[in-house]
This record gives structure tokens, C-alpha cells and sequence, in this order.
């Protein structure tokens, strides 16, 4: 079983059945295109994904249905061509949807549901699939004392 270093969980065998992969990466972090999703009982609903190519990066992500359970996933044609699907589907059983979740430096933390990622569950392709439009903030407040972005 392959392992890889991690900042934060140290060593980690994993099953390569469950990488996700970014084609074109993340923006901002295009150099890396494969991560492990970390879960586990004790830090649900969080997860994080692990990058396999910089033991450094890990993005800490929750479910969107955590967050808001009314949300509407809009992703474009191309977004959905690059995990491998024609048309826009809910989330659930064919689609993981996630959102990054950021700390500021007070502390406050946000996610961002105007660019979620897009896991196609059957072929573990994913993309970070940003709206063209601002029906959701990339600053959710995750709790009251986080109602700003900066």
C-alpha cells in the first residue's frame, strides 16, 4: 500500500482508489493535482485533502449540505466535462460536493460556496467549479463572529 508525508497526520498509507484528481489543478496550486481525502470519525464532518505531491498543502473542507442544506449547485459545461460527466447532477450519490474552508488571521473561520469542489464519485476526477454568478459568497460564516471576509 502506497504512503505518503503529511504536515499534520504524519505518514499516511492510503488506497490509490481513493485519490482525487484535478486535471488542471487547484487554481493557485496547479502543480498539484492529486490529493487524499482524510476522514475520520473523531474530526466529522471535516475533511481534509491531503496534496500527494507537497506534504506541506492540505485543505481543510466541509459537505456544502453541512453548510447549507438548500444549496444549488451550478456548474458549467466544461467543469462538468473535466470530472467526466455531461450534465449537471445533484449532489449526493454521483457528485461530492465540498467547500474550502478558511481561517482569518483573528481566527474567524469562512467557507467558500462560490467555488466548490466537484468530486464525480465513480472516476475521482474534481474541479473546483467557480459560479459566474454571486448567488453564494466565497466567505460563508461558518459562526456568528466570522461575518467578514477579508
Amino acid at each position: 500500500m502506497p504512503q505518503c508525508e503529511t504536515r499534520y497526520f504524519g505518514t499516511v498509507s492510503y488506497d490509490p482508489q481513493s485519490v482525487i484528481t484535478f486535471s488542471a489543478g487547484l487554481p493557485a496550486f496547479e502543480h498539484c493535482r492529486c490529493f487524499l481525502p482524510i476522514e475520520d470519525a473523531a474530526r466529522q464532518p471535516f475533511i481534509f485533502l491531503q496534496s500527494l505531491e507537497d506534504p506541506h498543502l492540505c485543505f481543510l473542507t466541509l459537505p456544502v449540505a453541512m453548510l447549507d442544506r438548500g444549496y444549488q449547485l451550478k456548474v458549467s459545461v466544461d467543469d462538468l466535462a473535466t470530472i467526466g460527466l455531461e450534465k449537471s447532477l445533484a449532489a449526493g450519490t454521483d457528485l461530492r460536493c465540498l467547500a474550502v474552508v478558511s481561517f482569518s488571521p483573528e481566527g474567524a473561520a469562512t467557507a467558500n460556496l462560490l467555488a466548490p469542489i466537484i468530486v464525480n464519485a465513480v472516476t475521482r476526477q474534481a474541479v473546483q467549479a467557480v459560479r459566474d454568478d454571486s448567488v453564494y459568497s466565497s466567505c460563508h460564516a461558518l459562526t456568528p463572529e466570522a461575518a467578514s471576509c477579508s
